[in-house]
């Protein structure tokens, strides 16, 4: 589009006085000639002017587009120093340069210092809320899991029995092989730790107690959970989130079924089953990498082993029982923190990326401080 094909084209006329610069503007300022009136403005000269006045009585049209223009063209000149003002704005065109105004971003400005110490009261505050937060909606999606089983127990038919031992197979039956690997691992190396700085009083046989007692009463099903929550709570969350994103979960409100029944339920339910299971690979896997290390390490055979690892059980028989007791409380942490980072997904890619991440940290952190409630709970108890 060219000056010559345009009826009335947006014209810029100049008039410099010393450092004061007159400007006068006509045709039509519309979208249209936006390219044209664009070129205009940006041919402008700031350098050297101090005031500058434009006459908009000679305007013929005007939208939007045009009138950002010419307050571009004000906002340049004032950003370099220069008084700027309009004059002569038709009557009709005043309301629209007013909204302009209106909606005119703020300058930017750095943000100011603040102090450090407030600063981090601030965090810990907002920190706290968050925390408030997860825990509120925790409840809520453990209630309405509490509503949902106790609906399903009424009403067998309503139960999903499909999609928990779908739910089972994915969490237990895929998971027994990297559990029970840590886990045998893991146990091999207490042992010969254990051995090694025991020995150096000759009390290395007492390692067969130390791996006993830890692996049965913390270890297995510690190490467990942990595998679990970076495995399937992960799985939930990203599943969930997906279904979130692709606006799956509305689609069943919408056809008249009930989310927790549909989606929470079996998962909740799968790994609460799964959970002792995994916990008795784990620490079957434990014990017999640490009695294969002490065999070859120690020399302690197979037979000795066992009887010195049931001499230890039986000494403390309350182990077994608190290490699988345990298991489902667990199971039930990681499975509603999967669920409730999974809901709270929102419509993007990173919105999902963040809500697995915070769902595998939550799961582990809070494993961790129920682990170590249990353990002031049995104390008490005298266990």
């Amino acid at each position: 589009m060219t000056l010559q094909t345009v009826k009335n084209p947006p014209v810029l006329r100049e008039t410099r006085t010393g450092s004061v610069l007159a400007i006068e503007v006509s045709g039509d300022w519309t979208i249209e000639q936006a390219d044209i009136a664009e070129t205009q403005v940006r041919d402008l000269s700031t350098d050297g002017v101090s005031a500058v006045t434009v006459d908009l009585g000679g305007l013929i049209r005007l939208d939007t587009a045009g009138a950002w223009l010419l307050h571009r063209m004000r906002a340049e000149f004032e950003i370099h120093g220069a008084r700027a003002a309009f004059e002569g704005v038709p009557t009709r065109y005043g309301m629209l340069f007013e909204e302009i105004e209106r909606h005119s971003p703020p300058p930017w400005s750095p943000p100011r210092p603040g102090n450090p110490i407030l600063l981090a009261f601030e965090r810990v505050g907002r920190t706290m809320m968050h925390v408030y937060e997860d825990i509120i909606c925790v409840l809520h999606i453990l209630g309405a899991f509490g509503i949902g089983l106790t609906t399903c127990l009424i009403r067998l038919s309503r139960m999903r029995g499909n999609a928990i031992l779908n739910q089972f197979d994915q969490i237990c039956i895929g998971a027994v092989p990297i559990v029970a690997l840590m886990s045998f691992l893991i146990g091999a190396i207490i042992a010969q730790q254990g051995a090694f700085y025991l020995g150096r009083f000759g009390a290395d046989i007492y390692a067969v107690d130390l791996v006993g007692i830890l692996m049965v009463r913390e270890i297995g099903v510690l190490l467990t959970a942990i595998m679990v929550a970076g495995r399937s709570g992960s799985a939930f969350t990203a599943e969930l989130g997906s279904m979130k994103m692709r606006e799956e979960i509305d689609a069943l409100s919408v056809i008249g079924l009930d989310r927790t029944e549909v989606l929470v339920l079996p998962r909740v339910i799968a790994l609460v089953i799964a959970m002792p299971i995994l916990t008795f690979v784990a620490i079957f896997s434990g014990l017999t990498g640490a009695g294969l290390l002490l065999w070859m390490y120690n020399g302690i055979s197979p037979p000795a082993y066992l009887d010195l690892l049931h001499a230890t059980l039986m000494w403390d028989p309350n182990s077994i029982t608190i290490g699988f007791a345990k298991a489902p409380f667990m199971a039930l942490i990681i499975a509603l923190i999967g669920c409730v980072e999974g809901l709270k997904v929102e419509g993007s890619a990173e919105s999902l990326g963040q809500h697995t991440t915070m769902s595998v940290v939550k799961s582990i952190f809070m494993v961790i401080v129920v682990d170590g409630m249990f353990a002031l709970f049995f104390a008490a108890l005298g266990w």
